[in-house]
């Protein structure tokens, strides 16, 4: 008896993903599928949430880079509510110096660093931002440093960050972290 590819995009179906462009040479890399959905054109779409991330690609269940795998299980649950940032390119916390940083804003033009130490937190930013060749640091007011206490948020699978940080928190709320924002010039 054949499957159909129909048959074989079932939620909790393990999957492996090739982007198109590394189709010829790999990797494969391994993920679920979460659930399927019709395309606008009428063909069925997989959606596909790869190990370790917390978005979902939705390729066609015909797909040359999607491989079925025979295993089927439960999908889990994305992890949501507050959680302790660590250093996770994923997820666009990246480290300078030994201390945590992220671009936020629209156009990741806004800094948070995590550290409560002002002069600390100015020697990561002027780092970071001079390592990024559109900072012209002549036109960056590191006066401009504010210390918050803030706690960080999962958001929802595929929101357009998958994290929020609020900096309305106090130095007593569960897993606050003091961090110094740098707002962009």
């Amino acid at each position: 008896m054949t499957s159909t590819l129909e048959d074989l995009a079932v939620a909790g179906r393990r999957v492996t993903f090739t982007y198109y462009r590394h189709l010829k040479s790999g990797p494969a890399v391994p993920g679920i599928i979460t659930g399927t959905e019709p395309a606008v054109n009428g063909a069925l779409l997989a959606r596909v949430r790869l190990d370790g991330t917390r978005s979902t690609l939705t390729p066609p269940v015909d797909y040359e880079g999607l491989t079925y795998l025979d295993e089927v299980v439960p999908v889990p649950e994305l992890p949501m509510g507050r959680f302790t940032p660590e250093r996770s390119d994923t997820y666009g916390f990246y480290e300078k110096d030994g201390v945590l940083l992220a671009a936020i804003g629209e156009d990741g033009e806004d800094l948070i660093v995590l550290t409560g130490g002002r002069e600390k937190a100015i020697t990561v930013a002027r780092a970071y931002l001079d390592d990024q060749a559109w900072v012209d640091l002549d036109y960056v007011d590191f006066d401009d440093i504010r210390a918050h206490w803030a706690v960080f948020e999962w958001e929802p699978e595929n929101a357009e960050c998958p994290w929020t940080v609020r900096w309305d928190a106090q130095e007593s709320d569960d897993q606050a972290i003091r961090i110094h924002y740098l707002p962009a010039a």
